[in-house]
């Protein structure tokens, strides 16, 4: 699981590279597609890691409410088992 991980952080440090290194050539370009391109590659710059921001946080929230979730449901597993004993 480690590993996947820093793969996947070296993937997305790649992909952040690849689209800073595009920005600054579509900045520099002089065809008239280029402000397209470089409007649309700013908003990917920005976007992009903000997205992948949020579904961090979401994952760690749905995380920890999975494991309350389940905390709670082996606790009232243990009393009823506790309840029928007696």
């Amino acid at each position: 699981m480690k590993k996947a991980k820093r793969i996947l952080a070296l993937i997305g440090v790649l992909l952040l590279l690849g689209m800073y290194g595009s920005t600054m050539v579509f900045a520099l370009m002089k065809s008239p597609a280029a402000k397209g391109l470089l409007m649309g590659s700013i908003y990917c710059t920005i976007a992009v890691p903000v997205l992948l921001y949020a579904m961090t946080l979401i994952t760690r929230r749905l995380k920890d409410k999975n494991q309350d979730l389940r905390r709670e449901q082996e606790q009232r597993e243990k009393e009823e088992e506790d309840d029928s004993a007696q």
